[in-house]
């Protein structure tokens, strides 16, 4: 049975005999919800979503080792770039495969050590997550600014701006965007240092960003110009014109605001994407390579080894299995507070 609240009723002045206090039933859900701002309310919803919650702190967990990989990694008392099985020689038999079992998993080494260099897992593990996610973060926020730009901008100016960014993300979109990465990485690599020379990692990072940013902005543009599309003949807007508002104006202060929902969904949904095409330009050799660790990377040396040493891949696989679906799950719940109507 519905709980409830009682509120007090004045019969208004004029009315028949004496104006005394009645009391109504009104439901205490929609009490509550009296005086919420629509960020509140999203907060609300958000936090009845277990399932939300839950991915929520997995992706934060995520992101906290990634940013204190360094800290850890110095409690631990190792590195990700030291050849301990070189160091000592008992941790590697003659095959360059650990010793102990389970991938020489121990005390001193939580995760193993890499077959044949000799280096520690759990570290690897680390600052390949602090790499990839890096790398996604930086795509994504770049992809999205200029999503939010070239989108509203097509979609409220419309005439040739919007067709000439229409042609523009119908072009790109035509192009295959997986071989486009493979296909394309070493040519932006060669243009900057002579294949003779060793690239510097920095380089490649950046490459990675560029590669991935220039194909990934055009769903968003085109989600976004769809909604200025409906947002710009509506009555709010017709009255910021009225008034002499400026069309920069216009779009920072009534537009954006009513995009914030898109945004924030879409930009939720692309992050993992992103790692996951990183590490796999990485596992196929034109990302990043040694000894930067990646993730990817760490996936391209599980699977030439995995007949003889299965445990090196187990804890990498896991880890990104685990974030992936957290993350998709964070973006479904957040666009079902965003919009309860939605069905997941």
């Amino acid at each position: 049975m519905t709980s409830s609240t009682e509120a007090k009723v004045t019969e208004p002045p004029g009315g028949p005999g004496e104006p005394d206090e009645t009391t109504v039933d009104v439901p205490k859900d929609i009490a509550e919800l009296v005086g919420r701002s629509p960020g509140q309310l999203m907060w609300r919803r958000f936090k009845r979503d277990r399932t939300g919650v839950i991915a929520a702190y997995v992706v934060i967990f995520f992101f906290a080792i990634a940013i204190l990989a360094p800290v850890i990694a110095k409690l631990y008392g190792k590195n990700p770039y030291t050849l301990y099985g070189e160091d000592n020689p008992d941790l590697l038999n003659e095959f360059g495969y650990p010793v102990a079992p389970n991938g020489g998993m121990s005390s001193h080494f939580w995760f193993g050590i890499e077959p044949q260099l000799g280096r520690d897992v759990f570290t690897q593990l680390l600052y390949g997550i602090r790499t990839s996610l890096g790398i996604a973060v930086a795509v994504t926020i770049s992809v999205t600014i200029t999503a939010i730009l070239l989108g509203i901008a097509g979609g409220y100016l419309g005439g040739k701006a919007d067709y000439f960014i229409g042609r523009v993300s119908d072009l790109l979109m035509a192009f295959p965007s997986q071989l486009f990465f493979v296909a394309f990485m070493p040519v932006v690599v060669s243009i900057f240092v002579s294949p003779a020379d060793a690239t510097p990692t920095y380089l490649r990072v950046v490459a990675l960003i560029m590669v991935q940013w220039f194909l990934g902005w055009m769903g968003l543009a085109r989600l976004l110009r769809g909604q200025v599309l409906t947002l710009r003949e509506r009555e709010f807007i017709e009255a910021a014109r009225v008034t002499g508002a400026s069309p920069w104006r216009i779009i920072r202060h009534e537009l954006l605001p009513n995009l914030v929902t898109p945004i924030l969904v879409q930009s939720t949904l692309m992050l993992p994407g992103f790692v996951t095409a990183e590490a796999g330009l990485s596992f196929l050799g034109v990302g990043l390579i040694e000894p930067t660790p990646d993730w990817g990377r760490m996936f391209a040396t599980g699977g030439a080894i995995y007949q003889n040493d299965l445990t090196y891949m187990f804890f990498p696989g896991i880890a990104m299995v685990v974030f992936i679906v957290a993350f998709n799950l964070l973006g479904d719940s957040v666009r079902d507070a965003f919009d309860p109507k939605t069905a997941r």
